[in-house]
């Protein structure tokens, strides 16, 4: 089975610094959460709940996560 990847926008909602996680608003409201893989993946240091971040999400429904999270720069 092939997994869909798919960008998105959203904002920092929580993150702990110690283990790299936490998780993402989108747009909708639907809370994202993200693993440490995601966060080393987008090659940031630090994150600040608030800060707006494009994600790449992988899966559907219940399968659904983040596999990519970075800052969004216009």
């Amino acid at each position: 089975m092939r997994t869909r990847l798919a960008g998105m926008q959203g904002t920092a909602y929580t993150y702990d610094p110690d283990a790299r996680t936490g998780s993402v608003l989108l747009d909708d409201g639907t809370p994202l959460p993200f693993d440490a893989a995601a966060f080393d993946a987008g090659g940031l240091r630090m994150l600040r709940p608030g800060q707006r971040v494009r994600i790449e999400v992988a899966g559907e429904g219940a399968e659904r996560r983040v596999v990519f999270v970075t800052l969004q720069t216009f």
